[in-house]
């Protein structure tokens, strides 16, 4: 199962639980788990709100007044000695430590002793262990988020007067694609960063998925410019290629990386494409160019799925004299392909079954099973591939 966070309205602790109880996870068993660590003065109160016109769940976690303020080692005991679940106390343990990890090099002060003012205490752990039983009740497998809006402006704090967004918010966004927003709130928390950076494998752009399910979870100030919500959709991830827009025709998204080159040994071409080729690109090509003093050259053309992208940039870079890599999406039509074994007088064959769009088939020989063919009987390859595509004809 993959989610995907659409952040379109920034994110926060009480966003986040409240979208996933939209999604479907029980408050009242969130309530009862979290108390299990143990952790009692505080109350999950759910509301069903409409924000311009969207229906949506606000989760408010309410706190005796009273409550210890915990600092990080603390908070870190409570929930490795709590019955939660390895996976839930992992993802918990890895929000919490972001956070402090944040605010220990804003205060300058131990991360065992940071206390999570900011963060709100006893509000701060029902949310990220509400988050992490969210993700474990619903299955979820992977997250991609989307940029995520910063507001602006200045807050109050236990410190006194801050800016927007908080110190610790943007240390925890280091290496999170953000985006200025124009809103003069807080858009952002410590804890919806942390939770965000954490739970998110990438940023971008909603993946090719099969949506199943949203939940639309309310922010508790009311914004006027647009709705104050964070929407997470649920679904299952799309292969590549199963955006169709004939039945024989499938279509994705992929990634080109060149460079040229004009300095290097063309005995290192053959090592690059097996290393790239082993690393899951596509394609790899070269073509000879002319570049600039008229020096003969080679263009150097990767093909990848988005999510391989830094590997191969990484290979080029390596493997290759370039010093610069360009990189850009493109968008490719393919006719449906699969493999079939097929029996021919050389044996059970692995060859590929193509289908055009009119509905036929044809059946193509693989380079590699000819190859082995005319080496191990000593004719030529032409010979293999004429008597494969004729016998499956016959």
């Amino acid at each position: 199962m993959i989610a995907y966070f659409d952040c379109f309205s920034g994110i926060s602790g009480d966003m986040t639980l409240g979208a996933l109880v939209d999604l479907g996870v029980p408050v009242k068993w969130l309530k009862e788990t979290i108390s299990g660590l143990p952790l009692q003065g505080f109350d999950m109160v759910e509301q069903t709100v409409s924000r311009n016109g969207i229906s949506a769940k606000l989760v408010d976690v309410v706190v005796d007044e009273g409550q210890p303020i915990r600092d990080y080692h603390q908070i870190k005991t409570l929930i490795e000695k709590s019955p939660l679940s390895d996976r839930v106390k992992q993802t918990a343990l890895n929000i919490f430590q972001k956070i402090a990890e944040a605010e220990s090099l804003i205060h300058n002060a131990p991360i065992d002793k940071v206390h999570f003012h900011e963060v709100g205490g006893v509000d701060a752990i029902v949310d990220v262990c509400g988050a992490a039983l969210g993700m474990e009740y619903l299955k979820i497998e992977q997250v991609v988020a989307s940029k995520l809006p910063l507001g602006s402006g200045l807050t109050r704090s236990m410190h006194g007067v801050i800016p927007i967004p908080a110190p610790a918010t943007l240390e925890i966004l280091k290496h999170v694609p953000t985006y200025g927003s124009g809103i003069p709130f807080e858009l952002v928390t410590p804890t919806g960063a942390g939770i965000i950076a954490t739970l998110a494998g990438r940023f971008g752009k909603m993946p090719e998925m099969r949506i199943e399910k949203t939940g639309y979870g309310s922010g508790q100030r009311i914004l006027e410019s647009q709705p104050n919500l964070l929407r997470i959709i649920l679904g299952s991830l799309e292969p590549a290629g199963s955006t169709r827009m004939d039945e024989n025709c499938l279509e994705d998204d992929i990634v080109i990386l060149e460079t040229n080159i004009d300095d290097m040994n063309p005995e290192w071409f053959g090592f690059l494409m097996e290393q790239a080729q082993s690393a899951g690109a596509l394609d790899v090509s070269w073509h000879p160019i002319q570049m600039k003093k008229n020096r003969p050259g080679t263009l150097v053309q990767m093909l990848c799925h988005a999510e391989q992208k830094t590997k191969m940039v990484e290979i080029l870079l390596r493997e290759t004299t370039s010093i610069g890599i360009r990189c850009y999406e493109a968008h490719r039509y393919m006719l449906k392909r699969e493999t079939v074994i097929l029996k021919t007088s050389y044996g059970d064959i692995q060859m590929k079954k193509i289908t055009g769009l009119d509905g036929r088939t044809r059946l193509a020989p693989e380079y590699d099973v000819c190859r082995k063919i005319a080496l191990e009987k000593n004719i030529p390859i032409k010979r293999v591939y004429d008597t494969l595509l004729k016998e499956a004809v016959d």
